[in-house]
């Protein structure tokens, strides 16, 4: 049983969601996905620290994942630690850290979740994952209906301004890693703490680790060659010939899917509208958080902000992310559009609005891949982020699911 006693000044909003996800009389699993250094274990520290009765938290996140039974282990403190807080009525908080490491969790989870309904025993269950891909194959195989899904981003500006002071163009550039902030007076030491500290870390741990990968170094190589080129259109054909032992595309795609899990790289696919996705559609590469560019690419902030080209570009990929990291999962579905020359940077979908986004950084001008779109989709609504539309600043400090 553990007795949590932390002091953090900033609060994200989804310790108030879960802590009212808690609260509520239907039991169920409360599960936190998102990326690794965003804090997810510190906001359920802070959720402990203000729980009125015991609290039990575990951490698989060890060089040597631990098998079921040591679920079981902690499950039955909490049970014990239960049991004898009846008189006050006080429940337990149990928490369990990165539990995807867990050989077949999700199936002792749902054994030991459906005898704490039925027996009721008063136990209060909260699961962090760091890789939405073996978080989401466990929920869909055995947990289906016992669970409230929770998503935590990477921090957006307007946390970072609050948390830290940033300004906008600090944010453009160093990103959204809330642990980074002590360092980026010393450009070369945060890279290297980006480097070392978070993009080796999740590589390792939550792709390497955990998945089947053939070939490691690909992988590798296909994540530093996706930060050298943010927001552009490159085919599968172009990646292998700039890649060593690339293999074959549809390695490529299953790789670049095995990024997205870990929070690190997407690639958008092309919007057709009433059809599938176009199978095969050259991908248009976003980096789930810019200092994972700027970390491994090595450009230092003054040469960044006194290269319009490469900011543009910065900028357009922060649009990009923010959309991924708060409309990540369905009724969403973020894509890009081309046709003939014409483009739009990034489309929104949903089963009843069609969004078309254009991301202008500098100067204002005609959008005529904006125009075309919506002569093709009449329905579809335009918008314009930066000069000539909705601001930067405006859009980066919103929540893009309140907006749509």
């Amino acid at each position: 049983m553990t007795k949590v006693k932390v002091s953090y000044a900033f609060e994200r909003k989804i310790v108030a969601e879960i802590t009212s996800g808690l609260s509520r009389s239907k039991k169920l699993l409360h599960i936190i996905t998102g990326p690794r250094q965003v804090g997810k274990t510190t906001a359920v520290m802070q959720i402990a620290e203000k729980w009125v009765g015991p609290v039990v938290v575990a951490s698989a996140d060890s060089p040597l994942p631990p098998g079921p039974e040591w679920i079981n282990a902690y499950w039955g403190q909490a049970v014990r630690a239960a049991s004898q807080e009846k008189t006050s009525e006080a429940d337990v908080l149990l928490i369990f850290d990165e539990i995807q490491k867990v050989q077949g969790w999700s199936e002792v989870i749902k054994s030991l979740w459906d005898e704490e309904c039925r027996e009721q025993a008063g136990i209060n269950v909260v699961l962090l994952g760091s890789s939405s891909l073996l978080l989401q194959k466990g929920l869909s195989e055995s947990l289906a209906g016992r669970f409230l899904l929770y998503r935590c981003p990477h921090w957006q500006f307007s946390e970072m301004e609050e948390a830290f002071g940033w300004d906008y163009d600090k944010w453009i550039f160093f990103g959204g890693y809330p642990g980074t902030s002590d360092f980026i007076d010393n450009e070369d030491l945060w890279a290297r703490y980006v480097t070392d500290s978070l993009i080796e870390t999740v590589l390792a741990k939550d792709v390497l680790q955990l998945q089947t990968v053939s070939k490691p170094a690909l992988l590798r190589h296909l994540f530093l060659l996706a930060c050298g080129v943010p927001v552009q259109i490159l085919s599968y054909n172009k990646m292998l010939g700039q890649l060593h032992d690339a293999g074959n595309t549809t390695t490529l795609s299953h790789y670049l899917r095995l990024l997205e899990s870990a929070f690190l790289v997407t690639g958008l696919e092309l919007f057709k509208k009433g059809k599938l996705k176009k199978r095969g559609s050259s991908p248009k590469l976003i980096i789930w958080n810019n200092a994972l560019i700027n970390a491994v690419v090595g450009n230092t902030f003054e040469d960044c902000r006194n290269n319009y080209s490469w900011w543009g570009r910065l900028v357009e990929n922060a649009v990009g992310s923010h959309l991924l990291n708060h409309l990540a999962g369905l009724p969403y579905s973020v894509y890009y559009w081309r046709e003939r020359g014409f483009e739009v940077d990034f489309v929104v979908e949903t089963p009843k609005k069609l969004w078309a986004i254009e991301v202008k950084s500098g100067k204002p001008h005609h959008a005529p891949g904006l125009a075309k779109f919506c002569e093709h989709y009449p329905e579809a609504q335009p918008l314009i982020i930066g000069q000539g539309g909705m601001s930067l600043e405006n859009f980066f400090r919103s929540t893009p699911v309140k907006e749509w």
